[in-house]
């Protein structure tokens, strides 16, 4: 009787979990026993919410309760007490007819709104707002540059800048996620299409550049220009990390997204054509930092 009454209330707090996934996944960072995805703030990763909660897990969910049903069924009304003489039934064409067409249904449901989520997300937009470069060193970090600030005489970026993960001392100083906060974040403008074009050094490695509330992950591959896009639509700090497995330091690899207010932006961006020295470039990110923060779990 105890083992059963502990077991229903573990059902009851698994059932209480999985009605609030949005609650848990708000809170802006991963906890224990999280369910759900993170929060959503871009077009593409409200299609992955709405392909994943309301398409797979309905689906999923009635596939594993009808084959629970089925091995029920099975198992009390031909069991050896219940049924001495065994049935020498080989074939059913109606139920092998039903159980290959069936499926095929099911994934035809499935196709048609992840190939329009796919299309979405591969259908880099012409009309972009601004462009940033990101490439995965050698050195396993990432670097960022801003053409659309100015390029030189030979075509690179006037604003470029490497962004390294913070010490495990300054993270805590900072009150800020070890192995996912950086030095230097990535900083964007709020309600912006932003375009990607992500590579990884020419004698570098594969990475991966992940920011799991934008629904992007995209490879950083030596010798080719992949892209993407996001169009993020509030305000924070948004956490992720390399998704590929690349080498020794794989694990200290975080990427930081600040996305701020068009003033603040233009502030920043005017600021890093200048050229500003780490103590004045430090100074000036706590005056726009965003508050809140998104924290991925690879």
């Amino acid at each position: 009787m105890k083992i059963a009454n502990k077991f229903l209330m573990l059902l009851a707090g698994a059932a209480s979990l999985a009605m609030a996934p949005a609650a848990l996944a708000a809170a802006g960072h991963a906890v224990p026993w999280q369910m759900g995805l993170q929060d959503s703030v871009t077009p593409v990763s409200d299609g992955i919410h709405f392909l994943h909660n309301y398409i797979l897990l309905p689906i999923i969910t009635f596939i594993v309760l009808f084959v629970l049903a089925l091995l029920i069924y099975v198992m009390v009304k031909f069991n050896a007490k219940a049924n001495p003489v065994p049935s020498k039934t080989t074939h059913n064409t109606t139920v092998e007819v039903l159980w290959t067409v069936i499926p095929i249904l099911i994934l035809v449901v499935i196709a048609i709104p992840s190939f329009r989520l796919l299309y979405l997300e591969r259908d880099i937009p012409n009309n972009a707002d601004m462009t940033v470069k990101i490439t995965g060193t050698p050195a396993w970090n990432w670097k960022y540059a801003y053409p659309d600030l100015g390029v030189d005489s030979d075509g690179n970026a006037n604003v470029e800048f490497d962004s390294f993960p913070k010490s495990e001392e300054a993270a805590a100083k900072d009150g800020v996620p070890y192995l996912l906060s950086a030095d230097m974040p990535m900083v964007v403008p709020v309600n912006k299409t932003v375009k990607l074009i992500v590579t990884s050094d020419p004698i570098g490695i594969i990475h991966s550049w992940t920011i799991p509330s934008f629904g992007v992950k995209i490879d950083a591959i030596p010798g080719r220009l992949n892209e993407d896009w996001f169009n993020a639509r509030t305000e924070g700090v948004y956490y992720g990390q390399c998704s590929e497995l690349c080498g020794k330091n794989h694990a200290f690899m975080p990427i930081e997204v600040w996305v701020v207010s068009d003033d603040k932006y233009k502030a920043w961006s005017d600021l890093m054509k200048t050229g500003p020295d780490d103590a004045k470039l430090k100074e000036f990110l706590g005056t726009i930092k965003p508050p809140g923060a998104q924290i991925a779990q690879n």
